[in-house]
Formats: C-alpha cells, sequence, structure tokens
C-alpha cells in the first residue's frame, strides 16, 4: 500500500469498503463526499467500484445539514457548497464514515508517535525502533501509558486500538485504573 505524505495514508478505503458492504445489502446508496472526491484518500479499484455501480449515487461537495425525525430518522438535508442550495431527500438510514487520520501533530514533541500519527502506548513507547524514546522510571509503562510517564492515551488516536466505541470506552476505565496507580506512587 503507497502511502502520501507522513500522517495521510489511505483514508477513504474505510468509506469505500462500507459503502460496497451495505450497497450488497441495500437497493440504492449514496456517499457524500464533503471535497471534490477522494482520489488522494482511496485506492483505485475501490473508486471504480463505486464509480461503475449504477445503484450508488455520488455527491461531492455535499454534506448533511440537518435530520429530520418523528420515531426514527426519516430525512436529511444536503447542502453543496453554495449555502443556498439545500435539498431534502427521504432517508431513513446514514452510515458516517469521518475518517481515520489521528489529529496528533501537535503531539509531535510531548509523545512518542508511530509512522501514522497514532500515539505509542505501553511496550510499544520503549521498543527500540521507536527512536527518541527514553523511558526514564525503572518500572515499565502501564499497557495505556504514553512515552510520557503518568499521560495516557485511550481510542482511536492510541497505535494499536481496534477502533471501536465499546473498545474507547473499556480502555478509558483501565486507564483510570492506572492514573489511580501513578497517583498513589
Amino acid at each position: 500500500m503507497r502511502r502520501r505524505g507522513r500522517h495521510r495514508g489511505w483514508r477513504g478505503n474505510s468509506a469505500g469498503r462500507r459503502l460496497s458492504f451495505l450497497r450488497s445489502r441495500r437497493s440504492a446508496s449514496n456517499m457524500l463526499v464533503r471535497g471534490a472526491g477522494f482520489a488522494d484518500t482511496m485506492s483505485r479499484y475501490l473508486i471504480r467500484r463505486i464509480e461503475d455501480n449504477p445503484a450508488i449515487g455520488l455527491r461531492t461537495h455535499t454534506q448533511i445539514v440537518a435530520a429530520g425525525r418523528q420515531r426514527h430518522l426519516e430525512r436529511v438535508q444536503c447542502a453543496t457548497t453554495d449555502p443556498a442550495d439545500v435539498e431534502t431527500n427521504d432517508i431513513r438510514h446514514v452510515f458516517i464514515m469521518a475518517g481515520a487520520m489521528p489529529n496528533t501533530g501537535w503531539l509531535e514533541r510531548c509523545v512518542v508517535l508511530d509512522d501514522k500519527g497514532f500515539i505509542k502506548t505501553g511496550f510499544r513507547t520503549v521498543a527500540r525502533r521507536s527512536g527518541r524514546a527514553r523511558w526514564p522510571l525503572t518500572r515499565p509503562p502501564y499497557l495505556l501509558e504514553t512515552s510520557r510517564p503518568g499521560v495516557f492515551a485511550v481510542g482511536d488516536v492510541r497505535g494499536g486500538n481496534i477502533k471501536r466505541v465499546a473498545s474507547a470506552v473499556g480502555e478509558g476505565s483501565i486507564a483510570v485504573a492506572f492514573v489511580h496507580q501513578v497517583l498513589q506512587q
């Protein structure tokens, strides 16, 4: 898999794969893209699969701006780059793929990040490959502890996380227990 830039990668692939999966179970699907397209973030084979499928509507420069419901989702309003151009569509399901790129550039000098920009935690913070990682304590880092003792990372921003809400919540609970241990030291 080719990479472009330090923190870029192929984040559109997740959305493309999910759309292909959902498309096999629905009669029609629409993909809204906020930008001009996804050529920089999605593999060519997925782009072709989406563009060649007549049951998939692709709308660029478009985003959801409102949702309406009575007892369940019934409609959404979509807007293009022209704020006056708002369209209402009857719809029952919405799946949002907001991307999988961590916003951690601001942490680069504080904690060790992997080559994709995710925060290294636990034993990964002191592994030889992590370059400048120097663990200052005699004890090893806790499971969710960053390269900075007493600072923990949980959820999607952490390298090795499985990118699920339930796991992030569980990691948060574990991190709280580790914080209590650090405070008692």
